[in-house]
C-alpha cells in the first residue's frame, strides 16, 4: 500500500451540481474525481486525476482523459481481454472494482488489494472487521486501496483503520461542500502547528484552585502534550506523564494540564477551556517538532490542588501565562525536548509554546477587538 490520503469524489450522480462540486474538488486538491462517462473529464486541470469507474465492465471506445480504469472483477474470458487493454492504453492504470458481501467476496477483495495496481472495495456491511483483514493481507502490496465511504463520518473512520487505514476513500458527491468534508476527513488526524521559544520572566505561587487532568483514549509519546495557556494568544507545550517519576507509575493517556480556566486546542484551531472537555471530546496532541494528531478524551479530571503561575515572553515580545498545579511532577516542555518540572522554572528559562494569531468567540478565531491580562 502506498503512504498517500488519497480523496477520491464520485460525481457520477452529481446531477446539475456536477459543475461546482468539481471546482470545489479542485479548489481543495483532491486527488481525483470519478465518473462513468470520459466525456465527464473534458477541460480539468492535469493536477486533478480522473478515474473512470465501470461497474459494469465494458470498456468504451475511447478513455478519454482518463488515467485510470476501475473495472469489476474479471471472469476467466475477461482476464485476456484486459490484458489486451493494458497493451492499448500503456499510460493508463487498471484496478478492480470489487462488492464485498460475504466470505467468498471478501477474499477476492484480499486478492485484488495484493495484485492490482489499484483495488476499489466497497465494503456492504457497517462493521470494518473485513476491511482490516484486508489492510493485513495486503501489507506488502505495492498496489493503492481505495475504499467507498458512504458519507463523510465514515470516511474519517476509514482513514483510521488499523491506524494506517486505507490509502484513499472515494465518496460520492452529493452537494457542494462535500469535497471540503471528504479532504477535512483525510488530513484532519494529523498536521503540524508552528512552535516558538518562550522565556520564562517569573513564576508565582498563587494558591488554592481547580486543576484539569486531560486522561487521553491514546498513548502519548515522550515528546508530546498538549497545548494548554491562560490566553487565546499565547499557549505552553504541557507534557504528558509518560516520563518517570518517584513514588508512582507513569500515566502515558494523561496531560496534568492546568487551571480549569485555562484554554487547549482542538480540530480546526479551535479552542475549547479545560472545564469544558469531557468524554467523547476532542484535543491536538502536539510533539516538539510542532507535528499534530487529533486524540480523543476519555475521562476529565477536576481536583481542587495549589496552583502556581508561570509567566513567559515569545521573541515578538508577546505574554504568555499558564496556571498549573503547584508540584514538582507537572511538567513543560522545552527546546530538544527536555522535561522541565514546572516548580523549579527560573527566569532566563525556555519552553516550548504556541501563539494563535486570531482572538476567541465560543472558541472559534475571530478578528475583534479583544484584550487578555
Amino acid at each position: 500500500m502506498t503512504g498517500n490520503r488519497l480523496c477520491w469524489l464520485d460525481i457520477r450522480t452529481a446531477g446539475e451540481a456536477t459543475a461546482a462540486i468539481v471546482e470545489e474538488a479542485v479548489h481543495q486538491g483532491l486527488d481525483a474525481v470519478v465518473a462513468s462517462d470520459p466525456a465527464a473529464f473534458a477541460g480539468l486541470p492535469p493536477t486533478l486525476g480522473k478515474v473512470l469507474l465501470l461497474p459494469g465492465g465494458e470498456l468504451p471506445d475511447h478513455l478519454g482523459e482518463a488515467d485510470t480504469v476501475v473495472l469489476p472483477d474479471p471472469s476467466p474470458e475477461r482476464a485476456a481481454h484486459r490484458a489486451a487493454q493494458r497493451a492499448a492504453h500503456p499510460g493508463v492504470r487498471f484496478g478492480r472494482y470489487v462488492e464485498i458481501v460475504d466470505a467468498p467476496s471478501l477474499a477476492e477483495a484480499c486478492t485484488a488489494a495484493r495484485e492490482e495496481e489499484v483495488a476499489v472495495l466497497d465494503f456492504r456491511d457497517p462493521t470494518k472487521i473485513p476491511l482490516e483483514i484486508v489492510l493485513a493481507a495486503a501489507a506488502e502490496a505495492e498496489g493503492t486501496i481505495v475504499t467507498v465511504a458512504h458519507d463523510v463520518t465514515e470516511a474519517e473512520i476509514l482513514f483510521g483503520v488499523l491506524e494506517v487505514g486505507s490509502d484513499g476513500v472515494l465518496m460520492a458527491a452529493r452537494s457542494v461542500g462535500d469535497a471540503t468534508a471528504l479532504r477535512r476527513a483525510a488530513t484532519g488526524q494529523h498536521g503540524e502547528i508552528p512552535l516558538v521559544e518562550l522565556e520564562v520572566t517569573r513564576t508565582q505561587h498563587v494558591g488554592m484552585g481547580e486543576r484539569a487532568c486531560v486522561d487521553t483514549c491514546t498513548y502519548f509519546g515522550q515528546d508530546e502534550g498538549i497545548l494548554v495557556g491562560s490566553h487565546s494568544k499565547g499557549m505552553v507545550l504541557c507534557v504528558s506523564e509518560t516520563h518517570p517519576l518517584p513514588y508512582m507509575p507513569t500515566r502515558p493517556f494523561r496531560v496534568n494540564a492546568g487551571a480549569i480556566h485555562s484554554y487547549t486546542v482542538a480540530a480546526d484551531g479551535r479552542t475549547h477551556y479545560l472545564s469544558e472537555l469531557e468524554a467523547g471530546s476532542k484535543v491536538l496532541a502536539v510533539n516538539t517538532k510542532g507535528q499534530t494528531r487529533l486524540v480523543t478524551v476519555g475521562r476529565v479530571k477536576i481536583e481542587t490542588r495549589p496552583l502556581i503561575s508561570i509567566d513567559a515572553v515569545a521573541p515578538n515580545g508577546q505574554m504568555v501565562n499558564l496556571i498549573l498545579q503547584d508540584d514538582w511532577h507537572v511538567r513543560v516542555l522545552g527546546p530538544d525536548a527536555v522535561v522541565l518540572n514546572s516548580t523549579e522554572l527560573q527566569p532566563g528559562d525556555r519552553i516550548l509554546g504556541h501563539l494563535p494569531t486570531a482572538d476567541r468567540h465560543v472558541g472559534y478565531p475571530i478578528e475583534e477587538f479583544c484584550r487578555e491580562q
